[in-house]
């Protein structure tokens, strides 16, 4: 017999999956977007380049800025950038790294393992060296069945990443899901968001303030200090814009400054 609880749990988890696969739908759509963009600009090249050769014989001269050159791969504020590659792997895979998030709503810290996540601390560290989570806004805050504060997307929508994702790492470290396909995030807990297919991590990761059922598909990777857990569950005391369960927080997160440092 379901009860009302675990009735309203497994809702707000497939709302959640939903909600990942519909931003997954935006990525693939704006980098089909992109990819037409890109035709048509190198077309545009290419026909200035006939004009400017036929104009010669009239004794003409092509005024037009030739195109500049393009400016260092850099991660960018969306997963468009198809040339994008995951970053050399930099970290001793036998440390712990600690990430620090400065936010108007208070210091979050978190602890990495980078023996059991070496890809994704990996990456954090190199989003972090480079200023990407700088300036940015935590997103999305879910209050209902699942209780999670996203952050990480610089476009502040849910649908931004670094242009390359990396894959899923200590998937059962949690244990073993039981019978309804679940195991339990701990208050505290770091993971990566994803798409809801697998290996389809960026940048975007969620802090667990409460408890959480949710499958193991996601990357747990991190563990926030006491400060960060009591600053996360003060925004979520806040609750969502409009009164939702599920939304941007009233109360905004900005993170003004990350950076990832040898514990």
């Amino acid at each position: 017999m379901v009860n009302s609880d675990q009735r309203r749990r497994e809702l707000a988890r497939k709302k959640f999956e939903r909600q990942q696969e519909r931003r997954a739908e935006a990525r693939r759509k704006a980098k089909r977007r992109n990819i037409v963009i890109a035709a048509v600009v190198a077309v545009v090249v290419v026909a200035g380049g006939v004009a400017f050769a036929m104009g010669g014989d009239d004794g003409t001269k092509d005024d037009a800025a030739a195109p500049s050159a393009a400016p260092t791969p850099t991660p960018s504020p969306s997963e468009n950038a198809s040339d994008a590659q995951e970053p050399k792997m930099t970290v001793d895979t036998k440390a712990k790294y600690t990430m620090s998030l400065k936010t108007n709503e208070g210091d979050i810290a978190f602890t990495m393992d980078a023996a059991k996540t070496p890809h994704t601390a990996n990456s954090f560290k190199s989003l972090a060296d480079k200023g990407y989570f700088d300036n940015t806004k935590c997103h999305r805050l879910t209050t209902e069945g699942i209780f999670v504060l996203q952050c990480g997307d610089p476009k502040g929508d849910g649908t931004g990443g670094p242009g390359y994702t990396i894959p899923d790492e200590n998937l059962t470290a949690l244990g073993k899901a039981g019978a309804d396909g679940t195991v339990t995030f701990p208050a505290g807990t770091v993971a990566m968001a994803n798409t809801g297919q697998s290996h389809t991590g960026g940048s975007q990761f969620f802090l667990v303030y409460k408890d959480t059922e949710l499958p193991p598909t996601y990357t747990p990777f991190g563990t926030m200090d006491a400060a960060g857990l009591k600053a996360v569950e003060s925004v979520a005391k806040a609750g969502v814009e409009g009164g939702a369960g599920d939304g941007a927080p009233k109360k905004a997160v900005t993170i003004s400054k990350a950076t990832v440092d040898k514990a």
